[in-house]
């Protein structure tokens, strides 16, 4: 099916709408105009007749002389004869005298001579047998005189009919000038319009593609120019996507050959010597263990994640005691911190409001957040969690003393994929999950870093339940 651009519909509906219309005024101007002239005509015909008549009616009522000696005469001295042609019409509706000399044919219709005997005055405007177009007007005077009936003015057209051909071509070719203004303009405007959206259609395909290099040129400040603004910063957004996209394949790729590589090595050690010493199996069981506890936790968060993007994230919601939950994190990361050097201080208030949410899902954010915590300190560092009541919300608090993060990075950490610090393990996905979920509870997950090397602070809050 062929295209239908822009500048064609253009063409032919705006387009043809502005040449009707200008068709209509071009005629009504027309009009206008030629009823101005052959109104004027008229005007001046009937002045001229009347004229005639009023001396007729005086000489009628002079007994001494002859009506008919004084219509010839008046015929034959009437001083307008080149342009205008008097006439005299007998009893019988015939023309007998002329102020030319030539009477008309006797076939020549009189619609003026037949209206002014019904109505006292008449005019019409008509063609003759020679296709000449005339005007004519007739005055009865069948009252001054029995042999007379009427009188009778008839002038050309012609002249008034060139002139008013001259004013239509004037307003046609002014309509025409008018029309090519519209069309160059239009077609520049379309232009301007069309321009753009084929940059813009070929840079998308590009897009569509994978290929995002590429940005929109934009030199306008109107809707165009905001499309166009929009667009760039799209790319860039799917640019950013696409290159934390392929870094956390990359990550997640690396935080799960590091565990598989541990376990299988340890794997082909217990079975190669038989579990070995005592300590060997023990310690060989401890890494197999520890590492699939990680796969696992890598695992989790990535179906969480999944769940997220389809929209199955669902909470299994009630009243729920948020200091077991917090406990049960704390006691999970003691062991570990105590094993890596690292310090726990928790300072755990005797009771806390209820909050109402899904147990399992705030745990794992407390988990995720101090395991983040111990994971970007290092040895000697202290984590400090904080847990109390504020405003009708509990607040948590999880501080640590560890490497921090940088203040042009503090607004990307909650963004999928994204890893501010890539010398530390992790897949760039927990902190969105955990911000997603404490979302979906109505809370807040909040960042907050002096800079690098000055520690970070997890703020977590959640409504509590009114008592």
């Amino acid at each position: 099916m062929a295209k239908k651009s822009i500048t064609k519909r253009w063409i032919f509906n705006n387009l043809g709408v502005v040449v009707l219309a200008l068709l209509v005024i071009d005629m009504v101007i027309v009009y206008a105009i030629q009823n101005y002239f052959y109104s004027s005509a008229k005007q001046y015909l009937v002045s001229k007749i009347n004229a005639v008549t009023s001396v007729l009616s005086i000489h009628s009522q002079d007994s001494s002389a002859s009506f008919s000696a004084e219509m010839r005469n008046m015929l034959e001295t009437f001083n307008e004869k080149d342009k205008i042609e008097l006439m005299a019409i007998n009893s019988n509706g015939r023309v007998v005298l002329t102020s030319s000399g030539f009477s008309p044919d006797a076939d020549d219709r009189m619609p003026d001579y037949e209206e002014a005997m019904e109505k006292n005055e008449g005019d019409h405007v008509y063609r003759l047998g020679s296709g000449e177009k005339i005007l004519a007007v007739s005055m009865p005077i069948s009252s001054m005189s029995n042999e007379y009936s009427a009188v009778r003015m008839v002038t050309s057209l012609t002249e008034i009919d060139n002139t008013i051909k001259g004013y239509a071509v004037a307003v046609t070719v002014m309509c025409l000038i008018i029309i090519l203004i519209i069309v160059i303009t239009g077609l520049y405007f379309a232009g301007s319009i069309v321009r753009p959206i084929r940059q813009i259609s070929g840079i998308a395909r590009k897009y569509a593609l994978g290929d995002f290099s590429t940005r929109i040129d934009n030199d306008s400040d109107d809707e165009i120019g905001d499309l166009c603004t929009a667009i760039n910063n799209m790319a860039d957004e799917l640019s950013t996507a696409e290159a934390m996209k392929n870094e956390f394949i990359s990550s997640v790729s690396h935080e799960l050959r590091t565990p598989l590589t541990a376990i299988k090595g340890w794997a082909e050690t217990l079975m190669i010597d038989g579990g070995g010493s005592p300590d060997t199996m023990k310690k060989g069981v401890g890494v197999i263990v520890n590492e699939t506890e990680r796969l696992s936790q890598m695992v989790e968060e990535l179906l969480d994640f999944s769940r997220m993007q389809n929209g199955h994230f669902t909470l299994q919601n009630a009243n729920m005691d948020i200091l077991a939950e917090l406990g049960d994190a704390v006691l999970i990361y003691s062991d570990k911190a105590r094993r890596e050097d690292q310090e726990i201080i928790y300072d755990e208030p005797e009771m806390l409001p209820f909050v109402f949410g899904d147990k399992n899902r705030i745990r794992q954010v407390f988990i995720n957040v101090i395991d983040n915590a111990l994971k970007y300190s290092s040895a000697g560092d202290t984590v400090t969690i904080k847990a109390y009541e504020k405003g009708g919300s509990v607040i948590v608090s999880v501080a640590d003393t560890g490497c921090g993060i940088k203040k042009s990075d503090l607004a990307k950490v909650k963004t999928k994929f994204y890893k501010a610090n890539h010398t530390r393990r992790g897949s760039g996905i927990g902190l969105a999950v955990a911000d997603e979920i404490i979302t979906m509870h109505g809370g807040s997950l909040d960042i907050d870093s002096e800079g690098e090397g000055l520690g970070t602070t997890v703020t977590i809050t959640l409504p509590a339940v009114k008592q």
